[in-house]
């Protein structure tokens, strides 16, 4: 009999090992991506600040990070879009299924034949991703900062989770988080009263 009847799984530093693939981004970025190297430091600057506001922002979380980013650098929202979707979505994904996190993709599949359901919940959009990752199958739900009718809060805000459990049908108690930040993704399953399993 199963435990949970729904896992919730972050994606970003979960689904895959973050360190070998920063170290290959920041090589890339030392060869190739120098002039947007401002650009992404100022638009993570401005995710950890709206995570810690823990307000709700329309359309979207993300679409706010731009907004502010070409505020403060004083340069046009669709350059600012344009770079972190190249830097931190698409050029990744050549990347991922190199340092994907294969026992815990075996484990997802195991849990979905068993008839497990499943989703993904993150802060950035997340489908580009999962392609490249050869994961999006595993995933009935993808519930995604930046994604129309994503969530409008970041985590640690329990919103994202608690659209995934609803979208799959599932109750919050039967659901199990697994991400790779208990002070982000453990936070957030607690407060939506869900168990959290941590991926090191």
């Amino acid at each position: 009999m199963r435990t949970h009847d729904a896992w919730l799984v972050d994606l970003d530093g979960t689904l895959y090992a973050p360190k070998p693939l920063k170290l290959a981004m920041l090589a890339e970025l030392a060869l190739l991506g120098l002039p947007a190297l401002r650009i992404l430091r100022c638009f993570r600057q401005q995710h950890e600040i709206l995570r810690q506001t823990r307000q709700g922002y329309d359309p979207s979380p993300f679409y706010e990070q731009v907004r502010r980013t070409a505020d403060i650098l004083k340069i046009p929202e669709e350059q600012v879009d344009r770079v972190v979707r190249e830097w931190m979505i698409q050029r990744p994904c050549k990347w991922l299924k190199r340092f994907r996190r294969r026992g815990l993709l075996d484990e997802i599949t195991a849990f979905r034949a068993e008839g497990g359901r499943t989703a993904i919940v993150s802060d950035y959009p997340a489908e580009t991703k999962l392609v490249a990752l050869g994961a999006a199958a595993l995933f009935d739900r993808v519930v995604a900062s930046g994604d129309i009718g994503g969530p409008r809060h970041l985590k640690p805000t329990p919103e994202g989770y608690l659209m995934a459990a609803s979208a799959l049908e599932v109750e919050p108690s039967r659901c199990l988080v697994i991400g790779d930040r208990a002070d982000v993704d453990g936070v957030a399953a607690a407060s939506a009263g869900m168990e959290f399993r941590l991926i090191k």
